[in-house]
């Protein structure tokens, strides 16, 4: 059986990844912090398919967490694919940020997955996939979001120096850079917002949690088998770096 680890796997993009690596065959065990409700509710629904999966509540800025999630049965036995999904976004402007805050969200976004990573790679297949949900903001920054945008430019750096080091072995390691997605980031928004966004995206929606499990399952198939160290920006074409 193969199995899938998908962190922050219980709401949003994550719930997505989740239900369509299912979909694929894949046995899935997802990570969750706040949102234990909602993942179990992915577990349901990924059970009522017949697929087996677990939810397991881990900070990952804790390493004692993220070691106790490693000794997890299914994970000792391999994983054929990581999803290193998690991560926090507070709005606040870049003139205002403070030290303290930056280093709650770089140790979130940035050193999070790579704790959960190095606690899981020696299970990690010969042939293991790890797709790492990145951000259109970690390569053009944003002003109400500079350590959000610092913390995925220094994932997606790690994850393209990971992939150069892990090649040899047949593991692969890629990035996604979502743009507009309907998430909790954007759930926020007045409706004049939401269109006003929409009409920035030359596609003129906004992108769905599906379009970026799509990717993640393209990524973690044999299509994708000559493809390592690339950010794929999925943004409907409103990033064009």
């Amino acid at each position: 059986m193969r199995t899938a680890l998908i962190t922050g796997g219980g709401r949003g993009i994550g719930a997505a990844v989740s239900r369509r690596l299912a979909s694929e065959g894949y046995r899935i065990i997802l990570t969750y912090c706040n949102s234990g409700k909602q993942a179990e509710m992915v577990v349901d629904d990924i059970r009522n398919t017949n697929i087996d999966a677990v939810a397991v509540n881990c900070d990952v800025t804790d390493i004692r967490e993220v070691a106790l999630l490693a000794t997890h049965p299914w994970i000792a036995n391999g994983i054929d694919v990581l999803v290193l999904n998690h991560g926090r976004y507070d709005r606040v402007l870049a003139e205002n940020l403070e030290i303290d805050h930056l280093r709650r969200t770089m140790a979130t976004n940035f050193e999070g997955a790579f704790l959960v990573w190095k606690a899981v790679q020696k299970h990690l297949e010969d042939d293991a996939r790890i797709c790492v949900i990145g951000s259109q903001l970690g390569t053009r920054g944003s002003p109400h979001g500079a350590d959000y945008s610092a913390s995925k430019a220094a994932l997606a750096t790690w994850a393209r120096s990971l992939a150069q080091s892990v090649a040899p072995k047949g593991q692969r390691v890629n990035v996604i850079a979502p743009g507009f997605v309907a998430t909790d980031i954007l759930a926020g928004d007045s409706a004049e917002k939401r269109t006003s966004r929409e009409q920035e995206v030359p596609l003129k929606r906004i992108g769905t949690p599906e379009d970026i499990a799509g990717t993640v399952a393209f990524l973690a198939s044999n299509d994708s088998s000559y493809i390592t160290g690339a950010v794929i920006h999925v943004n409907g074409g409103l990033y064009l770096p």
